[in-house]
Order: structure tokens, then sequence, then C-alpha cells
């Protein structure tokens, strides 16, 4: 991956955080001075004002630039994050398998996260989705892309794009990032 010093980038991970066959571990492990990974007190029963708080606070402390990147309920939490704040250290979100709150039965225990935030994020976003996901179909993905301005790429049979995905430290999303990251930069964000 080729990814620029000037940068950082903030892991938000999903239900049960990443565990370390996830490609965000991966990521995280293989660029240790580049991702920072947002750590939640309570990984299994999620309550979206206590996740974006925690949210906020790793972005209060940010020093450059950042691109968030996040899975599932990490994608819902960024949506909410950007509803109640701002940071212009914040240019850019990599968005993976969105989990889908509102008609998933399987999330039916997470606090707070209804409804999903339908506007326009403040900063250039991709959202990334799987025709197979479990917690979400894709033209669900797709309508939360439209709500939030995104663009829209769908990678086909994935999965939930994670470690049960078998897709490993999945190059295909690392050369997603760094398209993305290209196109940040053809619009002066880096």
């Amino acid at each position: 991956m080729k990814l620029s010093a000037n940068i950082n980038f903030l892991t938000i991970p999903g239900l049960a955080s990443s565990g370390p066959k996830h490609w965000q571990t991966l990521w995280e492990k293989q660029y240790p001075y580049l991702f920072t990974r947002v750590e939640q007190d309570n990984w299994d029963l999620p309550v979206c004002r206590l996740w974006i708080e925690k949210l906020q606070h790793y972005i209060e402390s940010l020093k450059k630039p950042t691109v968030l990147v996040a899975h599932s309920m990490g994608c819902i939490t960024v949506a909410h994050w950007a509803k109640n704040y701002f940071s212009p250290l914040i240019i850019g979100a990599f968005l993976v398998a969105p989990a889908d709150v509102e008609y998933s039965e399987r999330l039916s225990f997470a606090e707070g996260f209804n409804p999903i935030p339908y506007t326009t994020l403040p900063f250039e976003s991709v959202v990334v989705s799987s025709t197979n996901d479990i917690y979400a179909t894709i033209k669900r993905s797709e309508y939360f892309a439209k709500g939030w301005g995104s663009t829209f790429l769908n990678v086909g049979d994935k999965g939930h794009i994670n470690a049960n995905s078998g897709i490993g430290e999945w190059e295909e999303g690392k050369i997603i990032l760094n398209q993305f990251l290209e196109v940040l930069n053809n619009n002066s964000r880096l």
C-alpha cells in the first residue's frame, strides 16, 4: 500500500472490535506508525452516545490530517459523529460494510443508533459493500452512500468484508484505499 506520511488513519471497528485476523487489525500491524484504533469501553453492547463520544475523544487529540477507516457499526458511528461534531483534520472516510441497525434483527440490541443519519458527510467518503453481507443488503448500503454523499463500490460476494470472509489482509481494500487517497490528493485535501 502506498501511504503518505502526511496523513494518519483512525480505525473505527464494529461489534466485538476487529479480531486478530481482521483486515483492520492486519493493516494496523503493518503500518503502526500510521494507524490508530479507536478503543470502545464495551465492544459487545454498543451505545451510540458512548461510541461517538469515544470517537470524538480520539479526534480531539489529532495533530495532522486523518482519514477515518471504519467497518460495520463503526461506519454508523462515523455518520452519527459527523451529525454532532466537526474537525477540519478529518479529510475523508473509508466506510466498509456499514451495518444496517435499522433493519438487521441481528443488531436489535444496539442502543441509540436508530435512525441512521442520512445527511451528507462534511468530507470525502467512499462506501465499500458486498452483495451477500448478512448485516445490510447491497441496496441499503447504496442508499447510505447516496445519503452520505459517498462514492459507492460494490465488491461482489465478500460477506461482511471481515475475517470470516476469508480475505486476509484484503489487498483489494488496500487498492481501493489508495485510489481514495488519490481522489483526496486531486481535491487538494492531502
